[in-house]
Parts: structure tokens; C-alpha cells; sequence
């Protein structure tokens, strides 16, 4: 399979190109590239995250870790006194970067349902969700970031599959097929509760008619 490094500068490759092919499509400003291309880079290395002790699974935790505090800040600044508000950002940061993070280690396994277009998918709805929800973005941008994630997700899994092959010895190695399908038959019940998740969504994502538009207006640009 790629390694971290290679996972990390292909997607970022892929997140400039978005993001400059955007900018001259007119679909977002210059200024709305960077958090694309950032978007591009995190999916290229998220489906990582059931990989025990890899730097994937460290850096995803300390990220995460960083927009829990952020985003408890925002909700909770007005209801707590500064001493009570420090004290709730330094608890979430402990339980999503160490608490979170051995509780997902027990229940997931490397190569298994969070290598799958349907956990790239949930994962890319959150992203939409948060953006236009908590973080006020327009519909079409919080649609974009979404898609962003997204499509850094389906490039780690691609490269997966890619490196399955052995061009070199002219043989297909095992773990062919376990990174780029469309959910993981082994765990069933991991893709009902993400197909639970997704439908959970529904009433935080911005209309639907404004990703067509979105997906429409790309598909011209690039032809």
C-alpha cells in the first residue's frame, strides 16, 4: 500500500489542481482555495484512521482534537465563565484526542469499513453539515468542502488499489479490492450505522439543488 508521504503529497497535488480548476471556473474566490486545498489533503490521509499507531491516526486525532476545542468555544463562550470555558476546550481535547481515539482502535480494523466510498461519503457529509451549520457557510461552499474531503478520500483509496499492484513482478498482491469498494461486507453492521449516520444528516445539509448545481457547473468548466 502508498505510505503516509505519498498519501499526504498526491492529495495535496489534487487539492491545488481543485482548487485553482475552481478558481478559474468561477465556482469560488482565491481566498476559498486554501480550506479546499487543506479539505483535499485530510480525506487523502483519513481512510488511515483504523490504522493503529500509524502517523495517520495521530495527526487525524490531534486535528480533530483542535476542532473540538474550536468549535466548543464558539457554542459554549457566551454560557461559561472564561475559567469554566478553558477548563471544557482542555476536556474535549483529552477525550477526542486520547478517549475517542482508543475506543475507535478497539472497534475498527485496517483495510475494513473505513476504507469504503460509503465512510468517504458519511465523512464528506459531515464535513458539508459542519461547515454550513456551525462554521456559516454558504450553501454552495459548504457543498464544496464537502466534496473536497471527499474527493482526498477517493484518491487514498485509489492509491491503495494502485499499489496493490505489482507492475515490477506482474502480480496482484492480496489486499487487492480491500481499499476501494463500496462498503465492507465483513462488517455489516458498521455500514448500517453509517448509512444511519448519513440519513441523520439530512436535515443539517443545505439543499440538494445547490450540489447539482455545484457538480453541473464543475462538469462544464472542466470539458
Amino acid at each position: 500500500m502508498a505510505d503516509f508521504r505519498t498519501h499526504f503529497s498526491v492529495a495535496a497535488g489534487g487539492g491545488a489542481l481543485l482548487a485553482h480548476g475552481g478558481w478559474q471556473a468561477g465556482l469560488w474566490g482565491f481566498a476559498d482555495g486554501v480550506p479546499l486545498v487543506a479539505l483535499v489533503t485530510l480525506g487523502g490521509i483519513l481512510p488511515d484512521i483504523d490504522a493503529d499507531h500509524s502517523r495517520a491516526i495521530r495527526l487525524i486525532f490531534n486535528l480533530l482534537a483542535v476542532l473540538a476545542v474550536v468549535a466548543g468555544a464558539l457554542l459554549l463562550q457566551h454560557r461559561l465563565a472564561p475559567g469554566q470555558l478553558l477548563a471544557a476546550c482542555g476536556g474535549l481535547y483529552l477525550a477526542v484526542r486520547y478517549l475517542a481515539g482508543l475506543v475507535f482502535a478497539r472497534f475498527t480494523v485496517h483495510r475494513g469499513s473505513w476504507h469504503s466510498l460509503l465512510a468517504g461519503a458519511l465523512c464528506g457529509l459531515v464535513t458539508t453539515a459542519l461547515s454550513y451549520r456551525l462554521l456559516q457557510q454558504s450553501a454552495g461552499m459548504a457543498w464544496a468542502y464537502g466534496l473536497a474531503l471527499g474527493v482526498g478520500y477517493v484518491i487514498h483509496l485509489l492509491l491503495d488499489e494502485l499499489y496493490s499492484v505489482d507492475l515490477v513482478g506482474a502480480r496482484i498482491k492480496r489486499s487487492f479490492g480491500t481499499a476501494l469498494k463500496l462498503c465492507s461486507l465483513r462488517q455489516p453492521s458498521h455500514a448500517l450505522l453509517m448509512l444511519m449516520g448519513a440519513a441523520a444528516l439530512a436535515p443539517w445539509l443545505p439543499p440538494w439543488s445547490t450540489l447539482a448545481a455545484l457538480v453541473v457547473h464543475g462538469g462544464a468548466a472542466w470539458r
